[in-house]
């Protein structure tokens, strides 16, 4: 499927950015109507989660195989060590995040659906690469991750950011308010920069128009441990050195291909629950994951 150039989908967000600020896009009558509320920042205390959705792109098995015999076991041997049990048990089916909303809306998947924007390639040969720990926000303490990175070169990553700019157009007025791991001390110890995307998106790390430039701070990667656990000087040594131990067992990465597109349902850490629906970039056609149905887009 064609990609848009970045010449027309920047003139494409200026013109949805424009529309925002004149009051007429799907975001503002969102808000307008009290869909949108940001209230929550305000606050000192993390927003209480309800749902979160998202668009993923499943890690496939080839990926998988890597993943479960020569990281995973190094992974839960330092987890059981620290006695983070939670982490060591916490369920997510591997992925690489697209884009995250928070709603309340249970037919919020179906509305994702339909608000779709043109979907990315197959993506062949996306690099893994890189093992590496990262905070939501530098002191606040929580959450924090154990992250796979993507390489940021090549046909693939361009599609994959290119994607994740239209996605995030599309799929930010479909949200109640932020991400509620994005609010409280989180959003207290974000920049300038970051505060403004959850503000307006509702999630910062995202590809997105600000003051008519893009700004592409999207980092895709696939994640390792979810943590709720205070990120103390310990645990953080402690993490880095599995990041580092996991970097010499695949000091070159692997290469991988992801054709399918799923919207999803998550924990307040970003962990998949649940799929709800699968689209193969192959040829387009969407799933229902409960019966192997066909849907309509």
């Amino acid at each position: 499927m064609h990609t848009p150039s970045w010449i027309s989908l920047t003139s494409a967000l200026a013109l949805a950015l424009t529309l925002s600020a004149c009051g007429t896009s799907p975001a503002s009558t969102a808000a307008s109507s009290g869909k949108i509320d940001n209230s929550a920042l305000s606050s000192a205390q993390f927003r209480a989660h309800h749902t979160t959705y998202g668009l993923v792109y499943r890690l496939p098995a080839d990926a998988m195989v890597i993943m479960d015999s020569q990281v995973t076991p190094v992974v839960n041997a330092q987890l059981h060590k620290l006695k983070l049990t939670q982490e060591a048990n916490t369920f997510n089916l591997p992925h690489i995040t697209v884009v995250h909303i928070h709603s309340a809306d249970p037919a919020t998947p179906q509305k994702m659906l339909a608000a779709l924007p043109a979907l990315p390639p197959v993506l062949k040969d996306v690099q893994m690469k890189t093992f590496y720990t990262t905070e939501a926000a530098k002191g606040a303490g929580k959450p924090w991750w154990l992250d796979l990175g993507v390489v940021k070169s090549g046909a693939a990553y361009t599609a994959m950011m290119d994607f994740n700019t239209r996605a995030t157009v599309a799929m930010a007025p479909l949200r109640d308010g932020p991400l509620p791991r994005v609010t409280g001390p989180v959003y207290a110890r974000m920049g300038d920069t970051a505060k403004t995307m959850v503000q307006t998106v509702g999630v910062s790390g995202i590809n997105q128009m600000q003051d008519g430039k893009l700004v592409s701070s999207h980092n895709p990667h696939n994640t390792l441990v979810y943590s709720e656990t205070p990120f103390t000087p310990e645990i953080e040594r402690a993490m880095n050195d599995t990041a580092a131990q996991l970097n010499k067992v695949l000091p070159a990465g692997f290469a991988t291909t992801l054709d399918t597109l799923s919207v999803v349902e998550l924990s307040f850490s970003g962990n998949v629950l649940r799929e709800i629906y699968r689209i193969n970039l192959v040829d387009g056609k969407t799933y229902d994951v409960r019966n192997g149905s066909l849907v309509k887009r």
